[in-house]
């Protein structure tokens, strides 16, 4: 049972799955809110606040994958989001993950599993120890708040990539492996690799590309590291 209440919305249009979720959940001390369709979906996440989002990806009135991008762009929200998907393509998985998701699973799925990934999703988002702002170079970070910066223009980083620069900023200059970032943002549960694969390249995206220089430098079959634009070189994902 979680030591304390965790808040979860689910987006869900499947009336059953929505009753399977709340019997299983409920019991264990979970606080759940639900919605029907992805407007609505969409609304209570902005409006209230909640732990983590389950969200479904077809949904009526507006898709999930058009949900969780909203809530990334327009909202820089950084809820922690699961995604639930029928489609087990590799493709598709990652098209849900490149539009902001941390986490997904294929139905039919196991409640003990879903149990599992929503509380490493929280441990991820909440339960690190706040110290202070983080820099290197002209990056910050602010652990407290939740934000990060280059060159004072903020960077809207989904939660994994949030970690992820996190992680690197605390070990700079050190490399940081795939197995400690897997670790940190999943647990003894890992995904595929493409899912790691895409959340760097989210944070590439948004650290690196805008700007004259890179800092993100890829070492391969090891990690990542952060290090002066001098010595940059343009990283593989």
């Amino acid at each position: 049972m979680p030591s304390s209440a965790i808040r979860v919305l689910i987006v869900e249009d499947n009336q059953d799955i929505t009753a399977n979720l709340y019997a299983f959940l409920e019991p264990l001390g979970y606080q759940l809110d639900c919605a029907a369709n992805g407007l609505a979906g969409l609304e209570l996440a902005v409006k209230n606040t909640y732990d983590v989002l389950v969200l479904d990806i077809m949904l009526p009135g507006m898709d999930g994958l058009t949900v969780c991008k909203t809530l990334r762009e327009r909202h820089a929200k950084a809820l922690p989001i699961l995604m639930l998907t029928a489609r087990d393509t590799v493709a598709d998985r990652v098209s849900g993950l490149d539009c902001g998701a941390d986490d997904y699973l294929i139905k039919p799925f196991s409640m003990k599993e879903l149990d599992a990934r929503l509380r490493a999703l929280v441990r991820r988002a909440q339960g690190r120890q706040v110290v202070s702002v983080l820099r290197f170079e002209d990056v910050e970070l602010n652990p407290a708040t939740h934000t990060a910066s280059r060159s004072g223009l903020p960077l809207r980083l989904g939660p994994a990539a949030f970690t992820i620069l996190e992680e690197l900023l605390r070990a700079s200059p050190a490399v940081v492996s795939r197995a400690h970032l897997e670790q940190v943002l999943w647990g003894d549960t890992p995904p595929d690799s493409d899912v790691l694969r895409t959340h760097i390249h989210e944070l590439r995206s948004k650290l690196d590309k805008p700007f004259h220089t890179a800092l993100l430098k890829t070492v391969p079959h090891v990690g990542f590291v952060l290090v002066k634009p001098a010595a940059a070189e343009t990283g593989k994902d």
